[in-house]
Parts: structure tokens; C-alpha cells; sequence
């Protein structure tokens, strides 16, 4: 596609960054010892942190680059109730059994973890453009239409989702296009500023009393008497307990957890301001995803002037003139009259899967972690965070939630390099392609 997509003032940086971009101004030195160490500073660990601090408990997090730096700002800050739990799962494996046997608990958690980012929002008082208007999944044929049919009484009974089936030849109530076999519509979810809504938690656990330090890179943990060594780049930390919160950027500091998750970069444009209010586009600005096995998901900017779009332009990192093009393509495909419009911006960042396609907090080997919320994190890692911090404070060994401790699983042939994502990939493509020719 010809490079005149892309506007003469285009920037390979996150739309959201012109109103927040990482810095360090509230960074500090680390403490020699604290209650709570914790290893990263995205949502999960500011939501760890700011949770101890309100339960009297000290918190130190230690951020190996800026603060805001990774997925925390360069998501497409849409929210829901675990609306998307247990997608990915099929057949009769043993995490798709464990799901069904436990898919109310877990529902229910996935509602718990939308309740936990409003009080969050509310209490702390951070104006993050938070608009709640739903979500319309568009099926991408008319099995997968009816497929989403028999999830909407268990969406509604469990998860309070106010879900319903919208039928093709009524799909343009949810958007101006006929793209999609129809879908569903989720009253329960919305979407948000993700760096205003980041700039808002580490304010928050500021205020609170956590130390945030930033460019502290965590070097090493060793287990000691009494709790833990945790070694770092601006020096060393004691502490009772260590929390691992790394998420998409898990690395070879926790090579057990390492192996548990797999990094996927998701891929993200921005449009310049559109010609109309993007009202016209997507009615009541909801937000919009699908159920490609290459998915995408798009939204208005908060300020409705904008179109957010983003999705699977490859499974790994890859430049702007790569993956830009590909996300304009799927763009205009959804919506033909966005053809000659002009893209601003265009990132990228890691969300981390589980292999099991679940979120997942619990302990290994003594370390708390919170990890592997599939894409879906905004809610999700800012719900673990806060569980996880209810776990330490209140000294139990029982689960606080049907999500803390299930089996984390790993696999033989996978040590913690996505090496297999690109022929994932290409197979997906494939499988899709075929799919939306025999509809």
C-alpha cells in the first residue's frame, strides 16, 4: 500500500501520549527494605501497591524502564466484564473442562473486575474519558453468530453483562457498515484514556504512600531469612514479600514464569480528526471488536474525533511501515469511507497469553504473581493487582478470588521464546480466510 497513508506530521508513538507520555517525576531512590517489593509498574503493579497502601502495608515498585512506558499506555483502552474469558478455549482439553466446570466463579470475577476499576476511577477521582456504552462483537461468519447465541444466558446470569444478539439486517444500529454476519451486543463494557487512566493510578499509589522507582532494573531475587533480596540496578531491597507483575515483558529474572506466558504484540493506528464526529462511524461511541481468530478491535477516541483501530497485523513486534498498512487495510475494509483518510499515529505493544488463554495470580515458589490476562487487561490486571494485595495484607493462604492459584500451565517445547508465533500466524490467516469463503 503506498506510504500516503500516513499524515506528513505522522509519529511512531502512541496516540494516547499526547496527553501523557512516560516520565519520572515522581520517581524516587528505593528503599533499603519495605513490606512488599514489587516487579513492574504497569496497572497490576500500581493497583498491587496502591491497594497495600490503603490497608497500612508498605510498598516499594521498581520499574525497569519509564513509568508508563510499556502495554499500560499502548493499549486500545477497552474495558469490559470478562465478557472474553474463556475465548480462545475449545474442545475438551483440561483448561477448557476446568472453565466449564467453574464458569460461573469465573464470570463472576470477570464482572468483579469492571466493578474494581470504576471504584477505582471514582475514588481516586481520575479523569481518564471513561465511557460506558457497550461493545458489539461482530461475527465474522454465521457460525460464529451462533456460536455467540449460546454464551448470552451465561453472560447475563453470571457476569451481569446485558448482552443480546443483534441480526445482520439490524447491525448498523452497533456501526455504519455491513461487514459482519451480526453480533453481540455487551451493555456491560466500555473503554477509556489508558495513559490517562495509568497517569491517574500512579498518582493514586503516590498519594497513598508506595515508593515508585523508576529505571530500576531488578537484576536478581534471592530468597533469604525473613523474605527476600530483591538486587536492582540503584541497589539492593529486603523484603517480606515480592510481587511479580511484568505481564507482556516477562523476562529471564522468573524463567519458571517466563515459560508460562507468551508475549504477543498487538498492533494499533490512529486516524486524523475525522471529517464528521465518529458518532456517524459507531453510534453512542461503543467500542468494537470481532471474532476473527486474527482479531481486530476499534474504538472512538474519547474526545469522538478520532478512530482508534487495532488488531493482529502480525504476532510480533514489526515497524510502522509494516504493520500501519495492514491495520489500514482491515480498516477500510470494515468501513469503505475511511478510504483517503490519513493515519497519525501508529505503536505497538506485548500482551502476554496464557496457554491456557486465561488470566492468572497465585504464588510459585514463593513469588506472588499476577500475569496472562489474553489481552483483555486494562480490568483484569488492575482487578489481580488489587486481589493480589488483599491476599498479602491478609495474611491467608486460602484464594480470594476463583482465578488465585488455578494451574498455570507450561509446556515442554516452550521455554519463553515465541519463536512459533509467525507460522501461528500465518496459520490463523489462513483459517480465517477460508472461514469468511465457504460463509
Amino acid at each position: 500500500m503506498a506510504t500516503d497513508i500516513f499524515h506528513p506530521d505522522f509519529k511512531a508513538a502512541p496516540w494516547w501520549w499526547e496527553a501523557w507520555q512516560p516520565d519520572n517525576a515522581l520517581s524516587q531512590d528505593p528503599p533499603a527494605s519495605v513490606d512488599v517489593a514489587i516487579v513492574g509498574a504497569g496497572y497490576g503493579g500500581l493497583a498491587t501497591a496502591l491497594e497495600l497502601r490503603r490497608r497500612g502495608v508498605g510498598a516499594a515498585v521498581l520499574e525497569r524502564g519509564d513509568f508508563g512506558v510499556g502495554a499500560s499506555t499502548r493499549n486500545g483502552g477497552m474495558i469490559s466484564g470478562g465478557v472474553n474469558l474463556g475465548k480462545g478455549l475449545s474442545g475438551k482439553s483440561a483448561a477448557a473442562e476446568g472453565f466449564k466446570r467453574d464458569k460461573a466463579a469465573l464470570l463472576g470475577a470477570g464482572a468483579d473486575s469492571l466493578a474494581t476499576l470504576e471504584d477505582i476511577v471514582q475514588r481516586e477521582g481520575i479523569d481518564c474519558g471513561l465511557i460506558r456504552t457497550g461493545r458489539y462483537l461482530g461475527a465474522w461468519t454465521p457460525a460464529h453468530y451462533a456460536d455467540l447465541e449460546t454464551k448470552i444466558d451465561d453472560l447475563n446470569a453470571h457476569a451481569g453483562a446485558g448482552a443480546r444478539m443483534v441480526p445482520r439486517d439490524r447491525q448498523r444500529e452497533m456501526m455504519a457498515s455491513d461487514y459482519y454476519y451480526g453480533g453481540m451486543y455487551v451493555a456491560r463494557s466500555g473503554h477509556l484514556h489508558p495513559a490517562l487512566y495509568y497517569k491517574g493510578l500512579l498518582d493514586a499509589a503516590h498519594r497513598a504512600g508506595a515508593n515508585l522507582s523508576a529505571r530500576a532494573d531488578v537484576e536478581r531475587i534471592e530468597k533469604v531469612t525473613g523474605g527476600w533480596r530483591v538486587l536492582t540496578s540503584k541497589g539492593p531491597v529486603q523484603a517480606r514479600e515480592v510481587v511479580v507483575a511484568t505481564n507482556g515483558y516477562t523476562g529471564d529474572l522468573t524463567p519458571r514464569l517466563k515459560r508460562r506466558v507468551v508475549p504477543v504484540a498487538s498492533h494499533i493506528i490512529a486516524t486524523e480528526e475525522l471529517p464528521e464526529p465518529a458518532s456517524a462511524l459507531i453510534p453512542e461511541l461503543r467500542a468494537i471488536a470481532d471474532t476473527k481468530r486474527v482479531l481486530t478491535y476499534y474504538r472512538p477516541s474519547p474526545n469522538g474525533k478520532h478512530l482508534i483501530f487495532g488488531g493482529r497485523a502480525r504476532f510480533t513486534q514489526a515497524a510502522p511501515e509494516v504493520s500501519a498498512p495492514v491495520l489500514y487495510r482491515y480498516m477500510t475494509d470494515r468501513f469503505p469511507q475511511l478510504k483517503g483518510m490519513r493515519i497519525t499515529h501508529a505503536w505497538t505493544g506485548n500482551v502476554a497469553f496464557a496457554l491456557d488463554y486465561m488470566p492468572h495470580m497465585g504464588t510459585d515458589e514463593g513469588l506472588h504473581y499476577l500475569l496472562a490476562c489474553n489481552g483483555n487487561g486494562v480490568a483484569m490486571m488492575t482487578y489481580l493487582g488489587t486481589q493480589t494485595a488483599r491476599r498479602i495484607a491478609g495474611g491467608g493462604n486460602a484464594p480470594v478470588n476463583p482465578l488465585d492459584g488455578r494451574d498455570f500451565p507450561d509446556h515442554p517445547l516452550y521455554s519463553g521464546n515465541p519463536w512459533f508465533l509467525p507460522a501461528i500466524g500465518a496459520l490463523y490467516r489462513a483459517r480465517d480466510w477460508w472461514d469468511r469463503l465457504r460463509a
